[in-house]
Order: structure tokens, then C-alpha cells, then sequence
């Protein structure tokens, strides 16, 4: 009469680990997060955080260009000089004009072209993403906002309407000022880049690695 076999021992967990993860090389960790699986989860912290703020100067600077072609698309305002007595005013010629409205619709739309154009180049030039990046970008738009409004402002006529006024003589027309009266128009482009670079990295985003792939183990009872 044989003696009953007696049953191999279990497999080491780092063993069901490795086999639960079928990937890689010797050495490498079978977990989430070390070895290979780490060193492709991108640049470190102090890595991101410089990329960060360089994306964040880089599309603070694109406000140059907006700045200069909302002085150059923006409707002119006409302003009209008169004299009453000693004092000089100055009022709008066509009351019922538009331009001022459209001198905010031409920003906001420009700069909502600005945020969707700076998030896709964003995207392509690193399309893991990351919080830095995100809100570098958002703070980006912003500043360049900022920048665009002012130096829209310095290149547009005067500030000085009742000097132009006088300049040029009473009842005669003449531009006012650039002016952006929709300060909520700021915000149009963080907010365009966001939403742009959301659903880029949603659509086109590098995906994870799934940690158990399918078939890769088989736990009691399979």
C-alpha cells in the first residue's frame, strides 16, 4: 500500500503576481506603478512643473498676436467733439451703433480661436497631459488675455477724447478709444483651451494598461 502524494506547495505570490502580469522583462516589478510600468508614467514631478510653467509663458506670449489683431478686426467707434460754453463734450455719433458690442464679440471670438489653437498645439507636444500642464494652460490663456487687452488698448487711439476731440475740431468724427467693456471676455480663452484640451485628450489620450489583462490568471474555481 503506496503512501498518498502529498500535494505541491503553493506558488510564491510574487510568482501569481508575475503570471497575473505577463509582461516585460526579468527583473522588472509586477505591480502597478514600479519597475516598467513606472518608468512609462512620464517625467516626474519637478519635470512636470517646469514644463508647466514654460507651456505657461510660451501661451502668455501668443496674447502678442491677439492684441495686434483685435486692434486690427475690432469696429472703430466714432466719437463726435462739441463745444457748450467754455467746456468741451464728447459723445457717440451713431448712438445706436453696434461697435461697441462688436469690439468685445471680435475679442471673445478671437480669443476663443486662441484658446482651441493653444490647446491642440499643447496636446501634440505632450499628450500625456498631467494637472501642471492643464493649469499652466488655463493660466496661460489667461495672462495672454490680459496681455492682448492691454496692448490692444496702447495701439488703438488715445485715451484722451477730449484732447482728439479738440484736435481735430468740433463735429468732426474720429475713432475712441479701444475698450473692452466685457471683462468676463477674458476668460474666453482659458476657458476654449480647457474644454478644447479635454476633449482632445479624451478622444486621442494615451490609455493605461489594463492591470489584470484578461485570461492572465485564474483565481479558485475558474
Amino acid at each position: 500500500m503506496s503512501a498518498p502524494l502529498t500535494p505541491p506547495p503553493p506558488p510564491h505570490e510574487h510568482e501569481q503576481a508575475v503570471a497575473a502580469y505577463p509582461y516585460g522583462k526579468d527583473g522588472d516589478a509586477a505591480y502597478p506603478r514600479h519597475g516598467w510600468w513606472y518608468e512609462q508614467d512620464g517625467p516626474g514631478m519637478k519635470a512636470e512643473i517646469r514644463e508647466a510653467a514654460v507651456t505657461a509663458v510660451a501661451v502668455a506670449l501668443g496674447g502678442v498676436l491677439l492684441g495686434v489683431l483685435w486692434w486690427w478686426l475690432a469696429p472703430r467707434v466714432p466719437y463726435v467733439g462739441t463745444v457748450i460754453g467754455d467746456n468741451w463734450f464728447v459723445y457717440l455719433k451713431d448712438s445706436e451703433g453696434e461697435q461697441v458690442i462688436g469690439v468685445d464679440g471680435v475679442f471673445s471670438l478671437l480669443a476663443l480661436g486662441f484658446g482651441a489653437v493653444s490647446a491642440l498645439a499643447v496636446f501634440l507636444v505632450r499628450r500625456r497631459g498631467g494637472v501642471p500642464l492643464v493649469v499652466a494652460l488655463a493660466v496661460g490663456g489667461l495672462l495672454g488675455s490680459l496681455l492682448a487687452w492691454r496692448l490692444g488698448v496702447w495701439l488703438g487711439p488715445a485715451q484722451d477724447v477730449i484732447a482728439r476731440a479738440r484736435s481735430v475740431g468740433e463735429g468732426v468724427t474720429f475713432d475712441a478709444p479701444l475698450k473692452l467693456s466685457a471683462k468676463g471676455a477674458l476668460l474666453a480663452w482659458p476657458f476654449a483651451a480647457l474644454v478644447s484640451h479635454l476633449g482632445l485628450t479624451g478622444l486621442f489620450g494615451p490609455r493605461d494598461p489594463e492591470q489584470f489583462p484578461a485570461g492572465a490568471y485564474e483565481g479558485p474555481g475558474a
